[in-house]
């Protein structure tokens, strides 16, 4: 195993030398569109809303679109009229050179190269809670990642992605504000649009609660929790990041009785230990890391979420949210590293007792006055067609 790691490592280096010794002699393709999420780890996010307008266009009846994702064999993603190559093949060096147009929400790696006549869209994948990038304040032996890089070297590796934009997304006011200081961007190259991955949310209607329920074979009849925690960035091992869940799914079946339902959607590098409690058969759903997070928001009736920016989008709904930060005495140190207060500032209570935030739930205890406030701060710009409005920015030359 150790020496094919060393095969593969050394196949890799050697593909990128290539690559930038090549990329500038193959010529572009003014029609072709590259789609990335999440450094390929699916078909989703903002990428994912703005293939499917485009694709809904004629103006792009004639266009060439491919998504990069990781092991989409394995997978079995189909995507409805595009092709989909290995993220980090051969292909996906080849079509990153001829691509006129990249979309992606994540980090590109230093190594990409980016002609001048190609135009990158970076789409993002959030509103921040926690500081990002440049923002973030940090002792000055602080390292990042499990590679433990400098700060230095964190931020370097932001700059040169932000130099290859042509155009960044910005969801809100006070994105524009942050994306300014955070990624260090001249703000002639943010485009206010709200996010192409809300559209769905603003546009839901009731059959399309009822499909996404039969879909996820969810009762009807029930009230639906949705559990969205993030991870912590402190907690990893030698093999990687883990976390495990401080919740305990008993207590919430035992408080919240048959009239709710939990649908837990954890990130991707948290452990769930509850994946195969017989005892919680019929009262929790959980949900694959990779499963697209719109329609759980669509589906559900309640968030529960801790640190994650989940809240973000989920309070488009105009449904209650609790924050539910247990280990918040361990954070309290860390709370500079936000830009929200929030004691004041979040679309709704936090409770660090699991047995009070269920009450609450079952009770209906919620303040939608907190709610009414936050969305007029933060998704004013969520009007339904996002992705039209995006698309007409960064095609506009060519349509």
């Amino acid at each position: 195993m150790f020496i094919l790691r060393k095969i593969k490592k050394l196949a890799g280096k050697i593909i990128r030398i290539l690559y930038k010794l090549t990329y500038r002699f193959i010529s572009i393709d003014d029609k072709l569109v590259i789609f990335i999420s999440f450094h390929g780890r699916g078909y989703s996010d903002n990428p994912r809303a703005i293939y499917e307008q485009m694709k809904k266009d004629e103006r792009f009846k004639d266009y060439r679109f491919i998504w990069f994702i990781k092991n989409h064999k394995k997978k079995d993603i189909q995507i409805d009229g595009a092709e989909i190559k290995e993220y980090f093949s051969l292909p996906y060096f080849y079509y990153m050179s001829k691509a006129k147009y990249w979309i992606i929400n994540c980090k590109m790696p230093t190594y990409i190269c980016k002609k001048e006549n190609q135009v990158y869209l970076q789409t993002w994948h959030g509103t921040p809670l926690k500081r990002l990038a440049h923002d973030i304040i940090a002792p000055e032996d602080a390292t990042f990642y499990r590679s433990g890089v400098s700060f230095e070297q964190m931020t370097r590796s932001y700059d040169i992605d932000v130099e290859r934009y042509n155009y960044m997304i910005s969801p809100n006011a006070f994105c524009t504000e942050v994306f300014q200081t955070s990624f260090r961007i001249n703000r002639k190259r943010l485009i206010e649009t709200g996010y192409p991955r809300n559209d769905f949310i603003t546009n839901a209607t009731e059959d399309d609660i009822r499909n996404l329920k039969l879909k996820y074979n969810l009762p009807l009849d029930k009230k639906i929790v949705l559990y969205a925690p993030t991870w912590r960035d402190n907690s990893y091992v030698a093999s990687g990041y883990t976390f495990e869940l401080e919740a305990d799914f008993h207590k919430w079946k035992e408080i919240l009785g048959d009239d709710y339902i939990v649908v837990f959607k954890p990130h991707y590098l948290i452990i769930n230990k509850y994946e195969n409690d017989d005892s919680l058969t019929g009262f929790l759903y959980s949900m694959k890391a990779e499963a697209e997070i719109n329609e759980l928001y669509v589906l559900s009736d309640i968030l529960i979420t801790d640190y994650s920016s989940v809240f973000f989008d989920y309070a488009v709904l105009n449904r209650p949210i609790y924050f539910y930060m247990y280990d918040l005495e361990q954070y309290k140190g860390e709370l500079r590293g936000f830009y929200l207060d929030i004691y004041t500032e979040l679309p709704g209570k936090i409770y660090e007792d699991e047995s009070n935030l269920l009450l609450d739930i079952k009770n209906q205890v919620y303040d939608y006055s907190h709610l009414e406030t936050f969305n007029q701060r933060f998704s004013a710009w969520q009007t339904g067609d996002c992705a039209k409005k995006v698309i007409d920015i960064v095609f506009k030359e060519c349509l």
